[in-house]
């Protein structure tokens, strides 16, 4: 059975594929936010799916019912793996987008049909986006890098060769079948402060989609994002500064990032990636942790959680 579901086959001019997964790759649904994003600021169009039969445990990623605005029973909705193409405005170049879930089978089957389409509509580059947990404060500006299998591509696109050894999430397997593909292929990887784990992150997804912008060669308005990013920070501001140990410990990351700051402009994607984001513990007794008192960092993203929950507009 083919897996593709062709609804239309659309001209392209020297497209660009950006896919994003929701899951193990997606913290603060910050890869997903940006491009279904850029999508609906490009006005994208459906043309292809995968069909879900093949590539997921419904008893884990179970389907779920839809109701119509009359209360009837609308249909399921499966896990979707949905390809959208669209024109960018003021550049000779239109983008393929692949809003997709994490599949939990067949990866190499499933990889082969993204593959196949990326062949098919002949894409100069692919690009997957992702963002990761890390030890960093939300008070800061969102770190996203990029890097690329390749080392011809990392040298044409400015990013980091990829080294990476350790697990991997279906954008690693992506990229690797990209490259046995002989398509160019990047990934961009932003980081997420791990204490606003499971709250959407605006913020990590303008950083996105500005790198994104840079890499296609066009500018976006990002008004929206700036606003929503605003908000989001002024909402953590809120419940951080309620609580001594909170913003002890808010405190506490700011410090070793200036401390190490040379340090961490110099990471790459692989330091990130390989889970050891880590920063070394203070010296300074008035700005440490130990001197403030312990934070158990798990409690602060519940209580962080669900703040931001409790204040959803």
């Amino acid at each position: 059975m083919d897996v593709l579901r062709w609804e239309s086959r659309p001209p392209l001019r020297h497209p660009i594929l950006i896919a994003s997964f929701e899951g193990w790759n997606d913290a603060g649904e910050a890869s997903t936010l940006a491009a279904k994003w850029l999508s609906t600021q490009w006005e994208a169009q459906r043309f292809a799916t995968i069909d879900p039969e093949d590539f997921y445990d419904f008893t884990q990623a179970r389907p779920e019912v839809s109701m119509s605005e009359e209360g009837q029973i609308g249909g399921i909705d499966w896990p979707a793996n949905v390809f959208e193409y669209a024109t960018i405005p003021g550049i000779d170049r239109d983008v393929v987008f692949l809003h997709g879930v994490e599949p939990q089978l067949k990866w190499r089957t499933f990889c082969a049909a993204v593959t196949g389409v990326a062949i098919a509509l002949e894409c100069e580059l692919t690009i997957t986006v992702g963002a990761l947990l890390a030890d960093v404060p939300h008070t800061r500006p969102t770190r996203v890098t990029g890097y690329a299998l390749d080392p011809s591509v990392a040298e044409r696109l400015k990013l980091v060769r990829s080294t990476y050894e350790g697990p991997t999430g279906i954008v690693g397997v992506l990229n690797d079948a990209f490259l046995h593909s002989g398509l160019a292929s990047a990934s961009l990887w932003a980081t997420v402060p791990h204490y606003v784990s499971q709250t959407q992150s605006p913020k990590a997804a303008l950083a996105l989609v500005q790198r994104l912008s840079e890499l296609i060669g066009t500018e976006v308005d990002v008004e929206e994002l700036v606003a929503a990013t605003s908000e989001y920070e002024t909402r953590v501001n809120e419940l951080v500064a309620e609580d001594e140990d909170a913003s002890a410990y808010v405190e506490s990351l700011e410090a070793e990032e200036a401390q190490l700051r040379i340090e961490y402009d110099d990471m790459t994607a692989e330091d990130l990636l390989s889970g050891d984001f880590r920063y070394s513990p203070n010296t300074d007794e008035e700005s440490s942790t130990e001197a403030k008192g312990p934070v158990d960092g798990d409690h602060l993203a519940a209580e962080v959680e669900k703040f931001l929950r409790n204040h959803e507009k």
